[in-house]
């Protein structure tokens, strides 16, 4: 029986609908592993065989086998790739909880900033050898380290993690053939179970051979991490590596590629699922770019996850689109017909600034060819590296001090050697300063030594006292290396060392500000830099001329060198100052232009600045101009934008744009790809696109039960609007929208 049979056209409308059941207790993950401790105590298969030891690693081992095999199996009556988090909502008892607690206190979890998650797993490697493949590894790897009792320690831990992954899919095929023989009078609904049990079978045999087995393997791998509490999980070039099976599928005549859209949506479907029970998640997929070789990697299984992402239509799959030069223009069509129905998927990356800037960290050509993004935009090496982290680092800080604080004025003056005047006299006020240059020598003397206190606060947030208490077998399970050198993924066994991202604050805030005071200050001498510290002092409040003048100064978003060389000076100097240092293991700094939404908070914690921004304002958001600021159109916008050399920025940028649903028509699209094909070509990174209107939004606010449903773009990823908060629904309302290209 074909797919289509057993899936009728509303199977994924009601599968949504089931999973807005409530689901009872809370989200405990904690309680699972807690009471498997014990298990490397038991010895079911004989004497002779060796379990884990009562190591750190086999006790860690131990609760993550619990945590897969001890929750009942579910399966939706409209599941056709199963492996659901509905099982972890339980209810404990007080008694419960603190015995949880205690147990789990004698076993630390890493976090987001000690590399726990926010990861691509090596999906390639596992759909091509399967589990026994990987046990097969474990076993001829422990013969190999046979002399090294922590690896084989390790090792034994995996072997355990691998087996509770085994018996969780186990467990759903049993669900499967047990829910068949009570329906057996419902031909259809005895066929999707009997999918789903074959598929589950399938895989405790050997590799995946269909397209379903191995997108019920990624899918059972990633619910895996999320039951470990894990984050921000992607997915990865999953039309790449599902690619070969779809291909052996599709010629055979075992599947179209509609049942394949249907699959995939179906799966994706379930990515709401915590935030729907409870809680959230942003898991990025990628598709598109190119191959190990360089040629273009689009193909239809590309077109099929595009589409399955537009047919769930809810916020959740992070969906970003890799676009290189030979990339077909109606694979880009079909990007913005996607994001043209309000939904914001996908977002876009240039290839051609992308890979160029992740070389610069002396990675393997093939490994960067291969990249995807995790949480956001993240740029990562799947299955090659640590869990992604990262940080805020806000340059308008420093200006403010620079500004405001006469004692960091004075003594970074005179470390840097700059004077008030010919005959060397120290700058005692900002009214000292005598030239542009000076200014920008100070600034940078602040911004060098805060990159420095960054970086020493970032690795020790980073390292933990002793990682072999911090170990995750499950994970390291689907990194390169690691099975091979039984070593943690945190320890040295994925290929290359951990890296971190900091993301640069407020490029258009930092850019337009420093125009403002050349302007006012240095060419038209309209005022003194001491009137405007008074302003900023002020919230110019009694400044009104003053205040006008920093307004009309040049700003970032018009394609104005006097203004845009700030933002390319910025990256430029930013990344070369950042890639001086490395993480505590070795590996790089990334720098972004990306902030979410913490240019609000970091805007509320600011005074007044040069530029005219009031005080507690929001900052301009990741790369985007200051909403608002750009007034010249699309095309200017853009042309600043790519001045700053993006090749800089390994980890990515944010550039925000907003389109009338009218640009979206036929006979407009096309205006709008030539335009992102220039973009990119001229070094764009980024860019994502809302393309809902501004009636709809600000309606969407006063009457936020009509607008349930309303998913819009927010920085790096998309979301519901009527959840977000006020502060968050007035920048997006803020953001220039752009009626005409």
């Amino acid at each position: 029986m074909k797919i289509s049979e057993f899936a009728g056209d509303n199977s994924l409308e009601a599968l949504k609908q089931e999973m807005l059941s409530p689901a009872s207790g809370e989200y405990r993950p904690d309680w699972f592993r807690s009471v498997g401790y014990g298990y490397f105590e038991r010895n079911e298969k004989g004497a002779d065989e060796e379990i884990v030891r009562d190591t750190p690693s086999g006790r860690r081992a131990a609760g993550i086998y619990s945590l897969f095999t001890l929750p009942r199996p579910q399966i939706y009556k409209n599941d056709l790739i199963v492996g659901s988090l509905r099982p972890l909502f339980i209810d404990l008892t007080p008694e419960q909880k603190a015995d949880s607690a205690r147990l789990n206190a004698m076993y630390p979890e890493r976090n987001f900033f000690t590399h726990c998650d926010h990861f691509a797993s090596d999906f390639e490697t596992v759909l091509t050898v399967g589990i026994p493949g990987l046990k097969r590894k474990i076993e001829g790897s422990k013969a190999a380290h046979s002399d090294d009792p922590d690896a084989v320690d390790f090792l034994l831990s995996m072997e355990l993690a691998l087996k509770g992954l085994s018996e969780r899919i186990r467990a759903h095929g049993e669900l499967a053939k047990k829910l068949a023989a009570e329906c057996d009078n419902d031909p259809a609904e005895t066929a999707r179970l009997d999918f789903i049990r074959g598929n589950c079978e399938a895989l405790l045999e050997g590799a995946p051979q269909t397209f379903s087995q191995g997108l019920q393997l990624v899918w059972m791998i990633h619910s895996c991490y999320l039951y470990e509490g894990r984050y921000a999980m992607a997915l990865g070039r999953i039309d790449q590596y599902l690619y070969p099976l779809f291909k052996k599928d599709i010629d055979a005549g075992n599947i179209t590629c509609e049942e394949a859209e249907l699959l995939v949506a179906n799966t994706f479907a379930k990515i709401c699922e915590k935030r729907i029970l409870g809680g959230d998640d942003v898991v990025n997929i990628c598709i598109g770019g190119v191959d190990a070789d360089g040629n273009n990697a689009v193909n239809e299984l590309s077109f099929c996850v595009l589409r399955a992402v537009r047919d769930v239509n809810m916020p959740g799959p992070n969906l970003s689109a890799r676009i290189a030069p030979d990339t077909p223009d109606e694979f880009l069509d079909e990007c913005l017909k996607v994001i043209g129905t309000g939904l914001g998927y996908p977002a876009l990356m240039n290839d051609m600034a992308n890979i160029p800037a992740l070389l610069r960290y002396g990675y393997d050509l093939k490994d960067v060819r291969n990249y995807c993004m995790v949480g956001c935009i993240e740029n990562f090496l799947p299955g090659q590296q640590p869990p992604w982290n990262d940080g805020r680092f806000d340059p308008i800080n420093y200006l403010e001090k620079m500004l405001l604080d006469g004692d960091t004025l004075q003594n970074a003056a005179a470390e840097c050697g700059v004077k008030s005047d010919a005959q060397g006299g120290k700058i005692s006020s900002p009214d000292d300063i005598q030239s542009m240059e000076d200014f920008m020598n100070i600034y940078t003397l602040l911004l060098d030594k805060a990159v420095k206190e960054y970086v020493e606060t970032a690795n020790r947030y980073m390292s933990v006292p002793d990682p072999e208490n911090y170990n995750s077998p499950f994970l390291s399970l689907f990194a390169q290396f690691c099975i091979e050198r039984g070593k943690d993924i945190n320890n040295g066994g994925s290929k290359y060392p951990s890296i971190h991202g900091a993301a640069l604050m407020g490029v258009g805030t930092v850019s337009d500000s420093l125009a403002a005071i050349e302007k006012i200050v240095f060419v038209d001498r309209a005022a003194k830099l001491s009137e405007i510290v008074q302003a900023m002092r002020d919230n110019y409040e009694g400044h009104d001329e003053l205040h006008a003048l920093a307004l009309a100064a040049p700003k970032y978003g018009n394609n104005d060198d006097f203004v845009d060389r700030y933002a390319v000076w910025y990256t430029q100097h930013l990344s070369d100052e950042f890639r001086k240092y490395h993480t505590y293991d070795g590996g790089g700094f990334y720098t972004a232009m990306a902030a979410n939404t913490s240019n609000i908070n970091a805007g509320m914690a600011l005074g007044a600045t040069p530029d005219g921004r009031l005080a507690g304002k929001p900052l301009s958001d990741a790369a985007s101009p200051t909403y608002g600021c750009d007034t010249r159109g699309v095309t200017s916008t853009l042309l600043s934008v790519s001045k700053p050399d993006y090749t800089n920025c390994a980890c990515g940028t944010v550039v925000n744009q907003k389109f009338a649903p009218s640009a979206f028509a036929d006979g407009k699209r096309e205006k709008l790809l030539k335009l992102i094909r220039v973009y990119f070509s001229r070094g764009g990174q980024e860019v994502q696109i809302n393309s809902t209107s501004r009636k709809i939004l600000i309606d969407a606010m006063e009457h936020p039960e009509n607008y349930r449903s309303l998913v819009v773009r927010v920085s790096g990823f998309s979301a519901l609007y009527v959840t977000l908060a006020k502060e968050v629904q007035l920048d997006i309302l803020s953001r220039t929208q752009h009626d005409d290209i």
